[in-house]
């Protein structure tokens, strides 16, 4: 009975860690599923960041070597504080200056030399201000002395504050403010409980100074970006693009569905709308360089707002286009026998526009006169007036559904108005040309000169 007993619960002890096991066993295969697939799609967002970064660094290998300019700005300065020496000199204030490469050292060097110079001349000037500030306040005595301090804060910052909202000054000195208001305010109220306020100004300037020229230098002798550079290559490449989505309208736009390849993605039809949005890239550009020393072909005064000027005639052009494409991908298309009418004139009047938009990029790039440029934008005037005659001259008869006529209609417009907006953006560079005393080169190719005797008008 006894060994019956023994056997019995012994049974029962694996019997009960079998199921234990068993528990276990389920439980983990339940878990499991979802810790794998959460780890796999860990790996796979890891995988994907690391991804993007390396196609940034490929996309602009200057994104990388800038990184490297920032590390070694960094640790020059940190000097302040390894060195013995410089640390005894300066103490904690030497801060300022890692500080103020973190803060200054941007991409371009018009970017970095404009922050250098609104923080250099913003410190120097709100601290000597508060030490004036804090030599009023002592004249009011001990109880007077916080009332005054607090007055000159509260109206540096109102008045400071105020003047940020001024368009001009935003665009170029709206760091410097800021600066100033922060200084000033530190200098004065920290003044109250330290005695030793010039020191104190003394060593925040000239650490400022010791930072804001360590990103100078590096920005300017090691690998150089400018802003001067990337605005005039900027507006090179944006009528470039315009004029590579003219060149294949016409071609797109009069091929019928049953003619073959479909009209979806084509890379060369899409490259035009990044010239919508360039606008604030392009202020943004023009403002950093006017901040630049001569450097190449750019001069210390090159007239950087001519380049915005040409940017937005290129943009109104950019409207018309996204205007023209809208037409190409409509899902309702005119009929062959209405387009083929106006077909010659519009593809001559989209080629040649596109023609002289590509021109006047390779004269901005190069700096050369745009010669060829002008005898492209008169073949194309000369189409309009070949699609004013031919409309005149009743194109449809009676019989002609007039919506199926609209479509083919608007585009034609629009058309119209890249010839003028062509016009006008080739006016713009001439001015440019003028201005900076762009090269005289003669065409080794004389581009086809418009026919001045007729026109020719193809009326089926």
């Amino acid at each position: 009975m006894q060994a019956f007993l023994i056997t019995f619960c012994i049974s029962a002890m694996d019997l009960e860690c079998a199921s234990q096991e068993t528990v276990k066993q389920g439980l983990l295969a339940r878990g499991w599923p979802p810790i794998k697939g959460f780890s796999k799609h860990v790996k796979t967002k890891v995988l994907e960041f690391f991804s993007h970064l390396i196609k940034l660094g490929q996309d602009d290998p200057r994104r990388v070597v800038h990184s490297l300019k920032a590390g070694l700005a960094l640790t020059l300065v940190s000097l302040f504080y390894y060195y013995q020496p410089l640390y005894k000199s300066f103490g904690v204030s030497a801060m300022w200056a890692v500080i103020t490469v973190v803060v200054v050292f941007e991409f371009s060097v018009g970017a970095t030399l404009g922050k250098g110079v609104n923080r250099g001349l913003a410190t120097l000037l709100a601290g000597g201000l508060a030490v004036g500030a804090h030599q009023l306040a002592n004249l009011s005595g001990r109880i007077g002395e916080p009332i005054v301090l607090g007055f000159f804060v509260f109206l540096q910052a109102a008045v400071s504050t105020f003047v940020r909202f001024c368009p001009q000054i935003k665009a170029r000195y709206d760091y410097g403010l800021l600066i100033f208001i922060l200084t000033f305010s530190l200098i004065s109220i920290s003044g109250f409980r330290d005695d030793e306020v010039l020191e104190l100004v003394h060593k925040r300037l000239l650490t400022v100074l010791i930072g804001g020229s360590t990103c100078v230098i590096i920005s300017v002798l090691l690998f150089p970006v400018w802003a001067g550079q990337d605005l005039h290559n900027l507006i090179a490449s944006n009528m470039e693009k315009l004029g590579i989505f003219l060149e294949g309208f016409g071609d797109e736009y009069f091929k019928m569905p049953e003619d073959g390849d479909s009209k979806e993605d084509r890379p060369f039809l899409q490259g035009y709308k990044s010239v919508l949005d360039s606008k604030t890239n392009e202020d943004a550009l023009a403002n950093f360089a006017r901040w630049e020393p001569r450097h190449g072909r750019f001069q210390f005064r090159h007239p950087w707002k001519q380049y915005l000027k040409i940017g937005a005639l290129t943009r109104k052009c950019a409207y018309r286009i996204e205007s023209l494409n809208g037409h190409l991908y409509a899902d309702i298309q005119a009929k062959r026998e209405i387009r083929s009418k106006i077909q010659e004139t519009c593809t001559k009047m989209g080629m040649e526009s596109g023609k002289a938009l590509k021109e006047l990029s390779m004269a901005i790039k190069t700096m050369v006169q745009p010669f060829a440029a002008d005898i492209h934008i008169e073949n194309s005037k000369s189409s309009v007036m070949n699609l004013d005659t031919l409309l005149k001259s009743g194109l449809w008869d009676d019989e002609t559904d007039l919506l199926e006529v609209v479509p083919v209609a608007t585009v034609a417009s629009l058309l119209i108005d890249v010839v003028t907006c062509t016009a006008e953006i080739a006016e713009s560079v001439n001015e440019l040309a003028k201005m900076l005393k762009f090269e005289v080169v003669e065409p080794t190719v004389s581009p086809e000169k418009p026919e001045t005797g007729q026109l020719k008008i193809g009326i089926s």
